[in-house]
């Protein structure tokens, strides 16, 4: 069965930039869908769909950081692209913490765009390529995985668990047979890019129904 190819989502109330950014994608041979605001995307988006978003920054109701945050929520780690017209410091800072790829001020330079959005594709395939390998962990193992990643020490993890230290050193050699790994620094990389813990994010206790290995 054919994978289905990316879809690039561009998202701007301005609709002079909505149709040039249309013609330049689908000129450079990319599906594309475009909306005139957050809401109208939001409606639509289906989590599972790859690919990347290229949106304004500065959009009335919900505006781009909005939006990134709403999509996180949703559980999609889709790469985003954000065009604005007054580059602001902190809503860029803002925006790069939340995994943006790029940032790029309007007018937007046709060739920066599209080498934004071979960046964007990458990570997208490298994410979900990730997320397989992630995808037979248990849920003990994701949670190990996740707490290790936030840069928990043995310890802190076997009194989050509730569990001992000799537990968490099974589920570690688990994770490291079962993810491919040789480091604990590929095993916390691979935790942080499957979206288990945000970067720079303070390791916390996750609940668990019930403790035990």
């Amino acid at each position: 069965m054919l994978k289905a190819p990316p879809t690039l989502f561009a998202v701007d109330d301005d609709v002079r930039v909505l149709k040039a950014l249309g013609f330049l994608l689908r000129a450079s041979h990319y599906t594309v869908q475009v909306y005139q605001s957050s809401e109208l995307f939001l409606a639509q988006f289906d989590p599972a769909c790859h690919g990347c978003v290229i949106c304004d920054l500065a959009m009335p109701n919900v505006n781009g950081l909005l939006l990134q945050r709403e999509l996180k929520a949703r559980g999609s780690h889709i790469p985003l692209i954000f065009l604005t017209g007054h580059k602001s410091i902190p809503w860029t800072v803002e925006a790069m913490k939340g995994g943006a790829v790029d940032f790029l001020t309007k007018p937007v330079d046709d060739a920066k765009l599209l080498l934004s959005v071979r960046a964007a594709l990458r990570h997208d395939a490298e994410i979900r390529a990730v997320q397989a390998r992630l995808a037979g962990l248990t849920e003990r193992e994701r949670q190990v995985l996740g707490l290790v990643a936030g840069g928990m020490l043995n310890k802190e993890v076997a009194d989050a668990c509730r569990v001992t230290e000799r537990t968490v050193k099974f589920h570690r050699a688990n994770l490291v047979r079962k993810l491919g790994v040789r480091t604990a620094a590929e095993l916390i990389h691979l935790g942080i890019r499957g979206g288990l813990v945000s970067i720079g994010a303070t390791a916390a206790p996750h609940p668990h129904p019930k403790p035990g290995p």
